[in-house]
């Protein structure tokens, strides 16, 4: 067993896997996801888990050069959009429209679907390089 990390086993493997460049979706639980596009659902029942928990365990192991987010998502969830801004840190953040946004999680190694139910509380990360 792990001693620490991300445990669940199809998202530990994801972020291994991922190259300078490839798309991870973090999700809330309403985001249509592409057929082709591998899901990881860790949706329990609303709110389990948090969008921001699965966020914060990601960042701990994968290397992002940016984020992708909804412009909507400034207007229509502010709070969580602030907590969102401030686990990236310095990580770039580009603003998209929501449609913009779902058309690009087709080209996603994989989508994390979360228990969120808050209005677009979706995120983009884009795989950087640790060296």
């Amino acid at each position: 067993m792990k001693k620490r990390g991300l445990l669940n086993a199809p998202l530990s493997q994801v972020v291994a896997q991922m190259g300078h460049g490839d798309l991870l979706v973090i999700a809330d639980a309403g985001l249509p996801i592409p057929p082709a596009v591998p899901r990881i659902d860790l949706a329990v029942r609303p709110g389990v888990p948090a969008f921001l928990d699965v966020l914060e365990a990601i960042l701990e192991e994968l290397q992002v050069e940016k984020a992708v987010v909804a412009i909507e998502t400034k207007d229509r969830s502010p709070t969580l959009y602030s907590a969102l801004r401030q686990r990236l840190g310095s990580v770039p953040i580009e603003h998209v429209s929501h449609e913009t946004f779902k058309a690009m999680t087709a080209g996603a190694r994989a989508v994390v679907r979360t228990g969120e139910c808050t209005p677009y509380a979706n995120v983009i990360l884009v795989s950087g390089v640790i060296f």
